[in-house]
């Protein structure tokens, strides 16, 4: 097979300024993986000077092909492409790789880096954004395109290699992307039989070809990945086929060039080393110094003024399309280009907050939930939803839901049991824009997610997640679904937002919020058991700064900090403590990340200066005592649940006005 392998078209300048910029640049930074864009040129100089619709002038015109390499440890590939095509990343850049503070770290970063669509590195998830991005090109393509006037119409690439197939994941979002037929995903496996620790035969014996063809895909196995021809021809199927996405199975060398190296797991994560870099100059006739390319080299490799022809295309079919369709258009331009939310947004939040204050009704909060997605929906239409298999459950699905299906488009996706899959699916869509995702499961079942959170928040993506069952009060289940510790170590996630609402009316708020917020992920945490409304008529701006003052006392001895369910038991525990001559201030901390943000005076008038605290939250107690400090009290569950009603162990588990009595007693107040 390696022998195989070996038969290539010769070494070109195109190859060559893509391999010696990406080994030069990691033999300076003195760490990276040369072995993926060595051994990738081929694939990646036919499929970006051939095929790639993009204009390096503006990376974010809509209608561009989307690349992601999700193998993104092979990142110099990315960089020395985008440097050469024309974006704006210069040799400088190049030559700071993995430096502090440059454009080109060591794994690609969305909003870092012009034509970077992702970021990348986690294995698998790439090729999920991707699918996301697929699954969005075919939404928006069915929501706007009408016949004669075509402006969503584009494919998305994906690179990835052994690491993304061996994690479970890709398997999750490839599974799904074929059963939705999603025909413009283009993927190419390269297939060099190498990981970190050495020839994959070890511990990687699937067929891939036949575990995509199971999934529905059409696979083109044994593509000389070093040979143009074949590339192209492999390429030209792949654009061709009009009912499932494509894998080519590119067969390569690890580190092509490298007399040395080549074939082998020591040019996966390492530099080459002068001498053997020497050496690869020579094998692959590359004669000119480091970051130096002539520049008949660069002329060739130049996309601006193909990208800007190909875009001055786009934008006078869009004019086209504007005159027969100005609502669609003018539709189009608020939701894809400007991403800007619809003129009326304030007045529809506002109205839905006023009907939870009016209605005041004794439901679930992921009922509250429900009936906010409904009320915001037909004002909202980029919002689309999706659950991991439990719509019924966490009340996901509304009327003007639409689920999308390998024949139509929708605004609403049926995930299937693919929490990891579903959650990186949408970190894809979020990216691409138009799209407003919204996923679902019950919270315990966060932590398949977890990598793909912390992506979206990484990433400042906009993505909400709803994630009912929240608690010990999902009661018989037991404690394989009652969630103890995600929540606090959700909350320490940076630049994801967690509410926790006490009742419907602080759920619309925390949706509102999700909604409104651009720059970063909200999740939801909610309930199965029924709560009453408890805020009444407070200011719903009060209620958006994380945590206010829900009930008052003259000169509070003590101040009761609870979440959720438990801040009906704050509440009645105020009473108790009343009868008892002890004053309490009950706050209501739905988000402890949006209050964090506020100002220390704030902070501090609502938590008070001078008095006791004791939080209460039916789920692990460590992260409140930064709030009551060492001589606060905190009543919380840190041990896992038991199977019984919810009733029963909330008394067991001490979420009782007895139990909050006491602890303020205790606590010499």
């Amino acid at each position: 097979m390696y022998a195989q392998r070996q038969r290539i078209t010769p070494f070109t300048p195109l190859t060559g300024a893509l391999r010696a910029l990406s080994m030069d640049a990691i033999q300076q930074a003195g760490s990276g993986h040369p072995g993926a864009p060595l051994g990738m040129a081929e694939i990646a100089e036919t499929l970006w000077r051939r095929y790639l619709k993009h204009n390096p002038a503006n990376p974010d015109w809509p209608d561009r092909d989307r690349f992601v390499l999700s193998n993104g440890h092979g990142s110099m590939l990315l960089y020395a492409l985008l440097h050469l095509t024309g974006y704006d990343v210069s040799v400088e850049d190049i030559k700071n790789f993995r430096q502090f503070g440059a454009r080109t770290p060591g794994h690609p970063e969305v909003g870092h880096t012009p034509g970077v669509e992702t970021t990348t590195g986690p294995l698998g998830q790439g090729i999920a954004n991707a699918v996301g991005f697929a699954l969005a090109e075919k939404a928006l393509a069915a929501e706007f395109n009408r016949p004669g006037h075509t402006v969503v119409d584009h494919y998305t690439y994906a690179f990835l290699g052994d690491g993304c197939l061996m994690e479970g994941v890709s398997h999750e979002a490839c599974s799904l992307a074929g059963t939705l037929k999603l025909n413009k995903l283009i993927v190419f496996y390269d297939d060099n039989d190498i990981s970190i620790d050495g020839h994959v035969d070890g511990w990687f014996t699937d067929d891939t070809s036949l575990r995509f063809e199971s999934y529905g895909w059409q696979v083109i196995p044994l593509v000389n990945g070093h040979d143009a021809k074949d590339i192209e021809e492999a390429l030209e199927a792949a654009r061709t086929e009009s009912a499932s996405p494509t894998l080519i199975c590119c067969q390569t060398v690890i580190g092509k060039g490298s007399p040395n190296k080549a074939g082998s797991h020591d040019c996966h994560g390492s530099p080459l080393g002068a001498e053997e870099i020497a050496a690869t100059r020579a094998a692959i006739g590359w004669t000119h110094p480091p970051f130096e390319i002539p520049a008949e080299v660069y002329a060739a490799w130049d996309a601006k003024a193909k990208g800007a022809t190909l875009e001055t295309g786009w934008r006078q079919g869009f004019d086209a399309y504007k005159a027969a369709f100005p609502e669609l258009a003018s539709e189009f331009e608020r939701r894809v280009i400007r991403r800007e939310l619809p003129a009326d947004w304030s007045q529809t939040v506002t109205r839905h907050i006023a009907d939870c204050q009016r209605k005041a009704e004794n439901i679930a909060t992921r009922k509250a939930s429900q009936n906010a997605i409904a009320a915001l929906l037909p004002h909202l239409p980029e919002l689309f939803g999706g659950s991991a298999d439990l719509a019924a459950s966490n009340l996901t699905f509304v009327k003007g839901s639409k689920g999308v299906t390998a024949n139509t488009g929708g605004n609403y996706c049926y995930y299937g049991v693919r929490e990891f899959g579903m959650t990186a699916i949408a970190n894809g869509l979020a990216l691409y824009g138009g799209l407003i995702p919204y996923t679902a499961t019950f919270l315990v079942f966060s932590d398949y997610a977890r990598n793909a959170i912390r992506m979206a928040a990484l990433m400042k993506q906009r993505q909400i997640m709803v994630y009912t069952h929240d608690s010990i009060g999902l009661g018989e289940d037991g404690p394989t679904h009652q969630p103890v510790e995600q929540i606090p170590s959700l909350r320490l996630i940076p630049n994801l937002d967690v509410w926790r609402p006490c009742d419907a009316t602080e759920t619309a708020v925390a949706w509102a919020a999700g909604v409104e917020r651009a720059d970063g992920p909200t999740l939801l945490a909610l309930s199965r058991q029924n709560l009453p409304t408890v805020t009444g008529a407070i200011d719903a701006a009060s209620i958006k700064k994380g945590g206010y003052i829900l009930s008052d006392a003259e000169k509070p001895q003590v101040a009761l900090i609870a979440t959720g369910s438990e801040v009906k038991l704050a509440l009645d525990a105020q009473i108790a403590l009343a009868a008892e001559g002890i004053a309490a201030r009950v706050v209501s901390m739905p988000s402890t990340n949006v209050f964090d943000r506020q100002s220390a005076e704030y902070r501090a008038a609502v938590l008070g200066s001078h008095v006791r605290r004791v939080a209460i939250e039916a789920a692990h107690g460590d992260f409140w005592r930064k709030y009551v400090g060492l001589h606060g009290a905190v009543i919380s569950i840190d041990t896992f649940g038991a199977s019984a009603p919810a009733g029963k162990l909330f008394e067991h588990f001490g979420f009782t006005v007895e139990n909050v009595v006491r602890a303020v007693k205790n606590r010499s107040v």
